[in-house]
């Protein structure tokens, strides 16, 4: 079992403490975003039982989230990333991320990847960029019925 990891801003704070989750939230936002609309309920709910996932909270308020599948060794893939709508713009994306690319677990990991539509300017400011050989990548996609292509 991951240690639990915590860290506060004035009344926000980030925890990977699985029970604070709360996956009604998780879900709700998820069915609106472009990359998971369409999801089951039940994928969602093992797709975070099998993650380190940074929860980020207004006291008890689930507000936003990020989900690292991850060998704790040598890769990482950052996905499922959101922060509620009516706390945009206020640096708490990009203090997820910082807190998501600081963890102790995380450290010395070869690879790290992540996909997205209109984030690159948030994922720039910590090293991210495009693959550097993308001829070398392939995938199987099997999207669920409605579900947005990441």
């Amino acid at each position: 079992m991951q240690k639990i990891f915590e860290t506060k801003r004035d009344n926000f704070f980030i925890s990977t403490d699985p029970a604070r989750l709360d996956l009604n939230a998780i879900v709700d936002f998820l069915s609106r975003a472009y990359w998971s609309k369409g999801r089951p309920r039940e994928r969602t709910e093992r797709a975070i039982a099998n993650s380190l996932v940074f929860g980020l909270y207004d006291g008890d308020k689930q507000i936003g989230l990020a989900r690292v599948i991850t060998d704790y060794a040598i890769f990482a893939y950052l996905c499922d990333v959101f922060i509620h709508e009516d706390y945009r713009s206020h640096g708490l994306g990009k203090w997820l991320i910082e807190t998501v690319m600081s963890h102790p677990d995380l450290q010395g990991l070869r690879r790290w990847t992540l996909a997205t539509r209109d984030a690159h300017g948030l994922y720039q400011q910590f090293g991210w960029g495009a693959l550097s050989h993308p001829e070398s990548w392939m995938e199987i996609f099997r999207p669920f019925p409605g579900e947005g292509r990441d």
